[in-house]
């Protein structure tokens, strides 16, 4: 794959991605103006922190991901595009949404994280 094709479909990947978690994705799991409110109750109910919870969450994702690549080395069975668009994305917002769990943590200890125009 040629660097154009490859940085065109992380561009549209990444479209994808900022969509979900401003879009449907957003009222759904966000109360009281907060993006991580889920976790935060998942953490509390399950006795771990926030980041431990959403990990859990985010396991079922990787382990579609990891069906899907053992089902095409297997058997050559090739994801639809549908699955691949929702299970990449949805694996890539959770990193975005552990990122933001820790920089909250860190901003309330007054460390927090530099960004990349730092």
């Amino acid at each position: 794959m040629n660097i154009e094709k490859f940085m065109d479909w992380t561009y549209i990947r990444q479209k994808q991605c900022s969509r979900l978690l401003a879009g449907v994705k957003n009222t759904e799991y966000s109360r009281n103006d907060d993006k991580l409110h889920n976790f935060k109750r998942a953490g509390a109910l399950l006795g771990c922190t926030p980041h431990e919870a959403l990990i859990g969450m985010w396991s079922k994702h990787l382990i579609s991901i990891l069906d899907m690549v053992r089902d095409y080395a297997k058997d050559g069975v090739m994801p639809s595009s549908a699955a691949v668009d929702e299970k990449f994305t949805d694996a890539i917002n959770y990193l975005h949404l552990l990122e933001g769990l820790f920089r909250e943590s860190q901003s309330v200890n007054n460390n927090a994280y530099k960004t990349c125009d730092d």
